[in-house]
């Protein structure tokens, strides 16, 4: 029954992975990098990953910690019916990522939330 919808959220997935940069993954970085760039120290930050999440459950696929570059943020994001109500979410780590409300995507409307300030900031979206 899903399985249409299903599959159109993993192509957009593959689209935003493509569009916008990999969802890379590795739980075994430290807790905090910095790397020096043009004799500044920037800080990178640890995000939550997720690929794909229905409400009330776990994350079903995709589970993890990926670590944001310099051009990278913490990215949440969450897919909504028609009607409002939200039908999955994702996280992870995202180039170029820009705060959106309400995208229109088929029959389906798109939030994304990005963030920077602290490892894990993508938790409480």
């Amino acid at each position: 029954m899903f399985k249409p919808h299903l599959l159109r959220c993993l192509t957009l997935l593959c689209y935003l992975r493509v569009f916008f940069g990999s969802l890379p993954g590795d739980a075994n970085k430290p807790d905090k990098v910095l790397i020096h760039e043009n004799n500044n120290v920037v800080e990178i930050v640890q995000c939550r990953m997720c690929h794909l999440q229905f409400p009330g459950e776990k994350c079903s696929r995709g589970r993890g910690i990926c670590t944001a570059t310099v051009e990278e943020a913490c990215m949440a994001g969450k897919i909504f019916k028609k009607d409002g109500t939200m039908w999955l979410k994702f996280m992870g780590c995202l180039k170029n990522c820009a705060n959106v409300k309400k995208i229109k995507w088929g029959s389906y409307l798109v939030d994304f939330r990005c963030c920077r300030g602290h490892d894990m900031c993508n938790e409480r979206f």
